[in-house]
């Protein structure tokens, strides 16, 4: 099992594992159901500070996660993380957050951030157990402001310096 670059050739596979239209908007925040194969492939084409992944079982994709890069904030934020429905359940979420946290390691960025939404308790669970902490009930809310919702914001500490 490990980490591989994302293949637009996988586009159709991964925007299926979004089962419902509430399985897509905790993938990316839209509504639309079924999730189009087309807008996941045309996300590394309008975006150089995002790097796509997917988590392989031998050739077979079972999760799919993304590095978004901002060098002006000098920090990281993993984003759009989801693992096939048949493999949940299994850890395979735990072993895609940690690959992605090795990738983030190898960029010099001070810090690494996610969202999520607060009704998402299988991934928040999965982020924590990962290492992630909650970031101050001000900062989150200073970085909700501009946001469609209020999402639950962790930072890894490894990078806090604590």
């Amino acid at each position: 099992m490990g980490l591989s670059s994302f293949e637009v050739r996988h586009a159709a596979s991964v925007a299926g594992w979004a089962t419902s239209a509430h399985e897509v908007a905790l993938l990316c925040g839209r509504e639309e159901f079924p999730f189009p194969a087309e807008l996941l492939g045309s996300w590394p084409k309008t975006a150089d500070d995002i790097v796509q992944f997917l988590l392989l079982d031998g050739e077979t994709p079972i999760g799919y996660g993304e590095l978004w890069l901002d060098d002006e904030e000098d920090e990281i934020e993993l984003a759009r993380i989801i693992v096939a429905p048949e493999h949940r359940g299994k850890g395979h979420g735990l072993r895609l957050v940690r690959a992605l946290l090795s990738e983030a390691s190898k960029h010099d960025h001070a810090n690494i951030f996610l969202r999520v939404r607060p009704d998402n308790t299988p991934a928040i669970r999965t982020y924590e157990r990962a290492g992630f902490k909650p970031v101050d009930a001000a900062l989150a809310a200073e970085w909700n402001a501009p946001q469609p919702i209020d999402y639950a914001w962790f930072q890894y500490p490894k990078f806090t310096g604590s």
